[in-house]
């Protein structure tokens, strides 16, 4: 139980910061980019071998967490900031983001950026928070958002 409980808390604090853009303010855009290709890569990687993402597991969603503070900071980022992000979502992805595809995979994280993803960290932290691990995947916003996810994915 105080395992739910501190899962929830820092689905809670996750779910915070990037509301309150406190992450993207305080991050470089070197470490916001990083940060994003790995968890971009990490999730490329459930869908391929899964064919679907798995919004039971507490991983993939800190994962898409990162993807979603990685496109927040995005919104209204300069040109200098947003090439700094975009070498270092190269670097952090392993190069699964490369020159040939980046532009498209920026484009698919800003779109993120037009969908209501509350509802999808919302969702999240209530589910850990009452234990059930299992973000309802009934939801209009929770499916707008892992659509969005799994259309950026197709970039690759």
């Amino acid at each position: 139980m105080k395992l739910m409980k501190r899962i929830a808390v820092g689905l809670a604090t996750l779910l915070l910061l990037t509301s309150c853009s406190i992450l993207q303010k305080a991050a470089s855009a070197t470490s916001l980019g990083g940060n994003t290709g790995t968890a971009i890569s990490a999730i490329y990687n459930v869908l391929k071998a899964a064919g679907g993402i798995d919004l039971s597991n507490l991983t993939n969603i800190i994962n898409i967490g990162k993807i979603l503070t990685g496109a927040g900071s995005l919104s209204n980022a300069t040109q200098a900031f947003t090439d700094e992000f975009s070498t270092a979502l190269i670097n952090g992805s392993n190069n699964l983001v490369n020159s040939g595809n980046v532009a498209k995979v920026l484009s698919g994280l800003k779109a993120l950026n037009n969908i209501d993803t509350s509802a999808f960290s919302e969702s999240a932290t209530k589910a850990y928070a009452n234990g059930t691990q299992q973000v309802p995947q009934n939801d209009a916003n929770v499916n707008a958002t892992v659509k969005a996810l799994t259309s950026l994915l197709g970039a690759l």
